[in-house]
């Protein structure tokens, strides 16, 4: 049994070393992004049965089996956000909390936190999420930590964002712009200018959100951050579909379908179908709107997504009108 123990610990470190070595390629973009979504895929099984035999030691284990289950998430954070139904990411980023209270680094409970309030906020459980982002950001100024400060803030701006508190989100977002700035955190920024785009959009100024898009698909661009391309490409295919310049839409659209399907990236991949369907219904093609709405709800109901139930409603309608006409 003791030796049983040894190899299992063994695997299980091994596996989380793996993880990392995936997400810190995923990361560099370019050329090694796909060489970390690969390796990510290779050994998944084996990650997977690393953290779950660490998971099964429960609150009793030993020190270097606690840290694992601290560790482990956070180690792929970026590639199994990417991959894994946030539900599970739930699970895992639920040992790491109790394991960083265990152990007590604030940085790991801060981040645990975090990683929390993005999966909850995924799920759509948006006062949830800013529960946890609250308490992440309170840690973080504890501690000194200015990049989880920033990183906090901005997931504050998004959950406000979804909540239509765009004056509000629009203070968190510039604060994390501030910190990206000032620490040189270029995703970071991105990140930051993406959401504001997103927020003047909703308040109403399109060219200002254009500029805030087209400022993060540069620095996206330029750091291989294929993730960050797509969702840039998408949130410009809104603001001009906005505009009324449907086939400038449709080309952003299909940009960002093409990227969200070579990263395996779900979510992208069902609100660009969603998207697309909405320009191709304003255009009077029915048929195809149909045709990427019901792909999209397929993906949303996978996923758990909160806009299933939109695309569900929307594709009733249509429906009805094609049976009426």
């Amino acid at each position: 049994d003791e030796e049983r123990t040894v190899g299992h610990k063994s695997h299980a470190m091994h596996y989380k070393d793996v993880l990392a070595t995936a997400n810190a390629l995923y990361l560099q973009g370019g050329g090694a992004l796909a060489a970390g979504l690969a390796l990510f895929d290779l050994e998944w099984r084996n990650i997977e049965a690393g953290h779950a035999w660490v998971a099964a030691q429960g609150v009793e284990a030993d020190e270097d089996i606690t840290q694992l289950g601290m560790t482990y998430p956070d180690a792929g954070v970026n590639i199994l956000g990417l991959r894994r139904h946030a539900r599970e990411q739930i699970h895992w980023l639920e040992i790491a909390l109790a394991a960083a209270r265990r152990l007590k680094p604030r940085e790991y409970e801060g981040t645990a936190m975090g990683n929390l309030g993005v999966a909850y906020h995924d799920l759509g459980e948006t006062q949830r999420a800013i529960q946890f982002h609250e308490q992440y950001l309170t840690i973080a100024r504890e501690i000194g930590d200015r990049k989880g400060e920033g990183i906090a803030l901005g997931n504050l701006g998004s959950a406000n964002l979804a909540l239509g508190q765009t004056q509000r989100a629009i203070q968190f977002c510039e604060q994390r712009l501030v910190i990206a700035r000032e620490l040189g955190n270029r995703k970071g920024e991105g990140v930051a200018l993406g959401n504001l785009g997103v927020a003047y959009r909703n308040l109403g100024e399109p060219r200002r959100a254009i500029q805030f898009h087209e400022q993060n698909l540069t620095i996206a661009r330029e750091l291989g951050d294929r993730e960050g391309e797509g969702a840039a490409l998408g949130n410009l295919g809104v603001v001009y579909q906005d505009l009324g310049e449907t086939q400038q839409a449709i080309q952003f659209y299909e940009q960002q379908l093409l990227i969200d399907r070579e990263l395996g990236d779900r979510r992208g991949e069902g609100r660009a179908l969603w998207n697309m369907s909405l320009v191709l219904n304003q255009l009077g093609q029915r048929a195809q709107a149909v045709q990427h709405a019901e792909q999209s709800l397929a993906i949303f109901e996978q996923i758990e997504d909160p806009n299933a139930q939109k695309a569900r409603a929307a594709l009733a309608a249509w429906r009805e009108e094609a049976g009426h006409n």
